[in-house]
């Protein structure tokens, strides 16, 4: 009996209840600087989420390397259920294909708790461009002898591995030419200095609207109401060019069962406010809300999906 009772003791220490754990700040971690559309969403998103879990939320910016840093101080932190990773496709599907050392293991070390968002991408040209729509696009690039110069936001994103998947499909080669910052990227595009890209929606309306950019089709379901009159692919004939940026709640493995269920039903709760999902839409993303079974297919999917293209592509990283 007194073997009992002090076991019992022992499990009462190594998991402190979720009342104790409530007094904690939670930390909601983002791997992009401030201003930038991830940023927008975790502050937007956590705002509404520390209200409903009656919980004070900090984000912390963890800016770098794509996302990777951030994700990887996620992983590594303890699994109390007070450090919650705002993950995208970069860092969590992308990237343990495109990178043989990567720090850090998504499927064995972080838990999905929801899926928040999804961030579609428009394929744009310079305004100077001579091409008018997708299918001009595609036909000057498959005229083209040298390869196409396809900007992109860094060496294995959504842009880059969307645009091979591009030129894939409609028979064309491509150059990415990789920019550190999305400033620089948008001066190139603007200038002329590179033909195309992939950007997201958010980033695309105001250029577009601003006469710097031409938009010729989203890869969305869906035309966007922001952009209503751009095509998307699968109306254009080109059905599987269907790729997005997808943000998901991850906490680490090891997390305590209820902490992941309260955060998964009140982050569910928070993009589906009315209030947020106008704000998150006006921003340029599609809010989804999805819970943690559904989260958890989705991602493994898409860690599938994308190896095969990162590995038909023969990119890697390092």
């Amino acid at each position: 009996m007194r073997r009992r009772h002090l076991l019992l003791g022992l499990s009462a220490l190594a998991l402190p209840p979720l009342g104790a754990l409530a007094q904690s700040p939670l930390k909601l971690v983002v791997g992009f600087p401030p201003g930038t559309g991830p940023d927008v969403l975790a502050r937007t998103l956590g705002q509404k989420l520390g209200e409903l879990m009656k919980q004070n939320l900090v984000i912390d910016n963890r800016a770098g390397a794509g996302g990777q840093i951030a994700t990887q101080a996620v992983a590594k932190s303890a699994p109390d259920g007070t450090t919650v990773l705002l993950g995208e496709v970069g860092s969590i599907a992308i990237a343990p294909a495109a990178y043989s050392k990567l720090p850090y293991d998504p499927a064995r070390e972080l838990i999905p708790v929801a899926e928040v968002v999804r961030s579609d991408f428009i394929l744009v040209v310079p305004a100077s461009s001579p091409v008018k729509d997708l299918k001009g696009f595609i036909d000057a690039a498959r005229a083209h002898r040298d390869r196409l110069n396809f900007a992109t936001f860094g060496a294995g994103t959504p842009g880059h591995f969307g645009a091979e998947v591009l030129a894939e499909q409609a028979g064309f080669r491509i150059e990415p030419v990789h920019y550190r910052a999305t400033g620089d990227a948008i001066t190139a595009l603007v200038s002329g200095d590179v033909q195309a890209a992939f950007v997201s929606t958010a980033l695309a309306v105001p250029q577009v609207k601003g006469g710097k950019l031409r938009a010729l089709a989203t890869t969305a379901a869906a035309r966007s109401s922001l952009l209503p009159e751009v095509p998307t692919f699968a109306e254009a004939g080109w059905p599987k060019v269907d790729f997005s940026a997808w943000f998901a709640l991850f906490v680490p493995a090891g997390t305590p069962a209820a902490a992941i269920e309260q955060l998964g039903r009140q982050a569910v709760a928070a993009v589906q406010a009315p209030d947020v999902k106008q704000k998150l839409q006006e921003a340029g993303f599609t809010v989804t809300g999805v819970p943690r079974a559904e989260t958890e297919r989705m991602v493994k999917a898409e860690a599938q999906r994308w190896a095969g293209i990162v590995k038909a592509s023969g990119f890697k990283a390092d």
